[in-house]
């Protein structure tokens, strides 16, 4: 048995047009699903799908990163392993077109599971990762008209995926690339294991949001936690959602179980996301619930 869910953001807003979106989450859930039937591992997938959401400048993640108050680009990926729950991730990583690998390499190659800033790049150029190059070629500002470019307020922008393999292993991938308007350094929920991302031997889960709330209920990690303590996976989710917004905060999140579950709750207008279920179905949606 193997499933899969991933997100887009949950920035959509009902004025803008996501055919495109559509398509590509289409097409990634279909590639990793020929993956997933090949064997590969469920953190190999969460990792691929991520940098392909990453590369395609659809999202505000990876390619479509927007700048911050000193127009620097800082972006920001982690991911966990069911399995022995390791996790890698990277904050503030500038010049490197794909955050989700760098996080990767951070857990496969160090002792740590989080590199920032200066030091993220410096270990991402020593690992041979790719460089961008010509920034203002590269990054396509995507989101326009979405929250990731609100009149005020926290705006916000992530790509994510949850996979579960054949082997009944799980594992979250979250990136994003940062949203117009944030100050330089700022960190939101998304490189913070039990924030943004979460995968044990239950769950995994992966946030988008406004990250400051979703740091403040530790998200992630607690629809794992709920669950633990006997609610549903929808459950789970929903009152972690329900919890944000009582707190004045916006976003979703998307979460699958070793059991094939998968729930997507969002406060916001929308949520991008598509997912594949245990008899194989591929579902895409932006703003039906």
């Amino acid at each position: 048995m193997t499933a899969l869910i991933l997100h887009g953001g949950a920035g959509a807003r009902r004025e803008r047009n996501y055919d495109a979106e559509v398509v590509h989450m289409r097409e990634v859930v279909e590639a990793m699903k020929a993956r997933l039937e090949a064997g590969d591992s469920a953190l190999d997938v969460a990792v691929e799908a991520v940098a392909m959401l990453e590369e395609s400048g659809l999202y505000v993640a990876g390619r479509g990163a927007s700048p911050n108050l000193a127009g620097a680009y800082e972006l920001d990926a982690s991911l966990m392993d069911g399995c022995g729950q390791r996790a890698g991730a990277v904050a503030a990583l500038q010049g490197f077109k794909s955050p989700i690998r760098t996080a990767r390499a951070v857990m496969d190659r160090t002792p740590h599971v989080m590199l920032a800033g200066e030091g993220a790049a410096l270990f991402a150029h020593d690992q041979g990762l790719e460089p961008i190059g010509d920034e203002a070629a590269w990054f396509t500002h995507a989101g326009q008209g979405e929250d990731n470019h609100p009149p005020k307020g926290l705006s916000h922008g992530t790509v994510g995926c949850c996979v579960l393999d054949a082997q009944g292993r799980l594992a979250a991938a979250t990136s994003t690339g940062g949203v117009f308007g944030k100050m330089p350094g700022r960190v939101g929920d998304t490189p913070l294991p039990a924030a943004g991302t979460w995968a044990d031997d239950r769950v995994a889960v992966s946030g988008t949001g406004q990250g400051e709330y979703f740091i403040r209920v530790a998200a992630a990690g607690q629809v794992a936690w709920r669950v633990g303590s006997g609610q549903s996976l929808s459950e789970a989710a929903q009152g972690v959602i329900d919890q944000i917004g009582d707190l004045g905060g916006d976003g979703g999140l998307i979460a699958l179980d070793r059991d094939g579950a998968i729930t997507h709750p969002f406060n916001s207008q929308g949520m991008k996301r598509a997912w594949l279920t245990p008899s194989g179905e591929i579902g895409v949606e932006v703003f039906g619930r």
